[in-house]
């Protein structure tokens, strides 16, 4: 988490202080808090029984979910780096700023930037740690009884059993 005190100067002086005094907790909850799913919302509410009634129908989803998760994760990649270049274009822009107020804004934009750059980066290694989850289950879930290469495979089985 980054540095709280570009947010905290537009507080009033009683809300800064309340916010100094839970900063350790502050950023233990935002370095713990579940940015995507649980193992248990994986399991229970994604490849829930009454949509995914068979072990390759769950195996299938969890296909989707995964390469979802990638996808996004690549997507995040690119704005990670153009972020990166943001941030060099601004340090530029604070550095060359002869006016107060055009290094006051330049500064606003970096401390964004900054934030963004961390909760991206938060992004990223929650999205690896939930493709890791679907790789898990996918690996439980495949018992060698059905088709792992063609998708249609399952489907009028499992299509049956949902209705």
């Amino acid at each position: 988490m980054n540095d709280l005190a570009p947010a905290l100067a537009v507080l009033s002086e009683a809300d800064q202080t309340a916010i100094v005094q839970l900063a350790d907790e502050l950023r233990d909850a935002w370095g713990k808090r579940q940015v995507f799913r649980t193992d248990t919302e994986m399991r229970v509410s994604v490849l829930n029984d009454g949509a995914f009634p068979t072990p390759a129908s769950k195996y299938w989803q969890c296909v989707r979910e995964q390469t979802v998760m990638l996808d996004n994760l690549v997507s995040v990649s690119f704005e990670m780096r153009r972020n990166a270049i943001l941030r060099q274009r601004l340090q530029a822009r604070i550095d060359a700023a002869t006016d107060p107020l055009d290094n006051a804004e330049a500064q606003v934009d970096m401390d964004e930037a900054m934030w963004s750059q961390a909760t991206m980066e938060q992004q990223a290694r929650d999205r690896v740690r939930e493709i890791q989850h679907w790789s898990a289950i996918k690996a439980e879930l495949n018992d060698g009884s059905f088709d792992v290469a063609n998708v249609n495979a399952h489907q009028v089985e499992a299509i049956r059993l949902q209705l």
